[in-house]
């Protein structure tokens, strides 16, 4: 059973390979090796994509990060 992917906008991306997606709970930590069919040098600010999210050692964090459209 797959869980239903949630969708957020990129709101900053960082020189040092991560960033935060602004979701309805508030922004969501993403690192690059979250990142799925897509390279972080790809992405941009304002970007919508979809997500899991998961737990990382320092909380919530966004996982199986795509870019839509």
């Amino acid at each position: 059973m797959f869980a239903e992917m949630a969708q957020g906008t990129i709101k900053k991306l960082t020189d040092k390979g991560f960033g935060f997606i602004g979701t309805e709970k508030g922004d969501l930590f993403f690192h690059l090796s979250a990142l799925q069919d897509v390279t972080f040098e790809q992405l941009y600010e304002g970007q919508t994509v979809e997500y899991n999210e998961g737990r990382g050692p320092k909380g919530p964090r966004a996982e199986n990060v795509r870019p839509l459209g």
